[in-house]
């Protein structure tokens, strides 16, 4: 059993005390940042073949009444617009963010910022994956908080976490992050 999926068996292991519920989880960022990669290595699914995102993936993994449906949504520039047709009753956002990708920043910065001001997810708490930490050139979480002004984000929990989606390195503190907010949100 993966590191990550361990992450996320711990992470239903926690929530079994709570009512039956769903919890809608939407994931995003740019093209290439490791959405689909990091939602594979969540549901221990073979990471080695992955192609862009075209439309969305839906995974649901399901115990003791408590299921987590992750829809992962293509991040190419001409997909990001129907982004918030996705929005609607969401419990929690997860933005990933190629942290060795420096050209990119600004513009995953500019998406993030957009998001955070969207109607319908306000006061969403919101988990930050610093992903491909495994890359030389990777750049520190704290430091893409900083270019992020995550620090401005005042309506909301966040959570900003080094990751590696490939390794499954940083997956787990994540995911317990998750668990620990949804839960203190549905009560």
């Amino acid at each position: 059993m993966g590191e990550a999926q361990k992450g996320l068996l711990s992470v239903i292991e926690k929530l079994k005390g709570t009512t039956e519920q769903e919890v809608r989880i939407v994931l995003l960022g740019l093209d290439n940042a490791g959405k689909t990669t990091l939602l594979k290595s969540l549901a221990s699914e073979d990471v080695n073949t992955i192609t862009p995102t075209q439309g969305f993936n839906i995974k649901s993994v399901a115990s003791h009444g408590m299921k987590l449906n992750v829809w992962d949504i293509g991040g190419q520039r001409k997909i990001r617009t129907f982004w918030k047709k996705y929005l609607e009753n969401t419990d929690m956002l997860i933005y990933v963010i190629d942290s060795a990708d420096k050209k990119r920043f600004e513009e995953t910065g500019l998406e993030l910022s957009e998001l955070i001001d969207e109607e319908n997810l306000k006061g969403v708490p919101v988990l930050i994956f610093a992903n491909k930490q495994d890359l030389a050139t990777a750049s520190p979480a704290s430091e893409i908080a900083e270019g992020l002004n995550l620090h401005t984000y005042r309506d909301r929990v966040w959570q900003i976490q080094a990751c590696s989606a490939v390794s499954g390195e940083g997956v787990q503190d994540g995911m317990n992050w998750i668990c620990n907010n949804i839960a203190n949100k549905k009560k």
